[in-house]
């Protein structure tokens, strides 16, 4: 008997590790756009999740960013029906407004738009198809942005926020597999015409960027770039437990020990003071390093500064060896 084509096989294979574990019966959703890589991940978990008890459907949303975006979704949507992912669900967002350039804009309502539909069906998961090239290509950016460890972690392949998991099955397949596995299957990816258009960062590091350093570094650029993200996730990790201990330590009654923070390492400190920051009602997507780099002024380097100005117009201030939180 022949099996599948390999690239298919390994695609299968990917799914069934990253679903291992999910109780019987439970829904998994997929986010595909009809791109390469989302399409042979919606295939593969069609093939999979049933054979593993699991419910299967598919998410694809509508950005409503190019002409003809409706119909595409709904033919995308009608394909998933077709191989058995149910429900099969076009959601149609609104990108106008939100804060940031047009790729973080379309992704923030991106995953609302994910998150929100998998409560609304109480679904498990949702798959998403990042490959080890995007993986790869996130490094880049982050490490063009200045950002640290956390940053150059880049995607993690499991995450889980408010009771849903987001998971990504496919970090160690690269691109051209899912490519070949479509072929093997019969089916036609959509081109995303954004991944091409050079006004955006991550469409010029695919286009140039990436390949310069392969042509100049060779092949193996792309998995040791991904490797390094695996390697600073678990730093990360490690930090961040050791960070929020000292937190917990640093906690007043009325705010934060400034003797405690002065006393830690940076990387605890900054990772402490973050996650203060976050405890405090700040966004994720607002606060940046010039906020922490503020609070952190409050303790290294006081010479009787103002407070500081937080995203959700929350305000911070060292008063008598402690950083509060302003009220008045």
């Amino acid at each position: 008997m022949v099996g599948p084509a390999p690239p298919v096989a390994a695609t299968r294979v990917a799914v069934r590790r990253m679903l291992h574990g999910i109780h019987k019966d439970a829904l998994v959703l997929v986010a595909c756009s009809g791109g390469a890589d989302s399409l042979a991940l919606a295939a593969a978990t069609a093939f999979v999740a049933p054979r593993m008890g699991l419910r299967a459907g598919l998410i694809t949303i509508d950005h409503g960013l190019q002409d003809g975006s409706d119909r595409r979704a709904t033919a995308v949507a009608a394909w998933g029906e077709s191989v058995g992912l149910d429900p099969s669900i076009v959601v149609p967002v609104d990108v106008a407004g939100r804060p940031g350039g047009p790729e973080a804009a379309a992704r923030e309502a991106r995953y609302d738009a994910l998150l929100e539909t998998a409560r609304a069906h109480e679904a498990n998961s949702v798959l998403l198809g990042h490959t080890r090239d995007d993986q790869a290509e996130t490094v880049l950016l982050a490490l063009a942005r200045g950002a640290g460890p956390r940053g150059m972690a880049a995607m993690p392949d499991r995450r889980d926020v408010e009771g849903v998991a987001l998971l990504r099955p496919l970090l160690d397949m690269s691109r051209d597999e899912t490519r070949k596995a479509c072929a093997a299957m019969g089916l036609e990816p959509w081109e995303d015409p954004h991944n091409l258009d050079p006004s955006y960062a991550r469409s010029r590091v695919r286009g140039s960027a990436l390949p310069a350093l392969v042509d100049a570094l060779g092949p193996g650029v792309v998995s040791n770039l991904a490797r390094t993200a695996r390697l600073l996730a678990q730093d990360a990790e490690a930090l961040d437990v050791l960070a929020a201990e000292e937190l917990e330590r640093s906690m007043l009654d009325e705010g934060l020990s400034v003797a405690m923070l002065e006393a830690l390492l940076p990387a605890l400190r900054a990772r402490a003071l973050h996650s203060w920051a976050l405890s405090l009602g700040c966004s994720p997507a607002a606060l940046s390093h010039r906020h922490v780099s503020a609070l952190e002024a409050l303790v290294t380097g006081w010479h009787g500064q103002g407070a500081v100005h937080l995203p959700g117009g929350i305000r911070a201030a060292r008063v008598a060896g402690v950083l509060r939180v302003l009220t008045d």
